[in-house]
């Protein structure tokens, strides 16, 4: 194998890894942004819940007496 052949050899390579590293950079912003998102969509889903656990809890005078015997 020439020189000439080994450098072509080495620049396809090159182009290969270049656009393979494009590709992954792309999925990891991609994956960092559907983070984001989804750490959001959790902490209003917390709010929520301990908004609709504090406006469900029942105080003891809210209860119907119990039958009796």
């Amino acid at each position: 194998m020439s020189d000439m052949d080994r450098m072509a050899e080495m620049e396809t390579r090159i182009a290969f890894q270049e656009d393979a590293i494009d590709k992954l950079s792309d999925i990891v912003a991609r994956q960092e942004r559907e983070l984001a998102q989804l750490t959001e969509m959790v902490k209003l889903l917390n709010r929520q819940l301990k908004q609709l656990d504090l406006s469900h809890q029942r105080q003891p005078s809210d209860e119907p007496p119990p039958p009796h015997y």
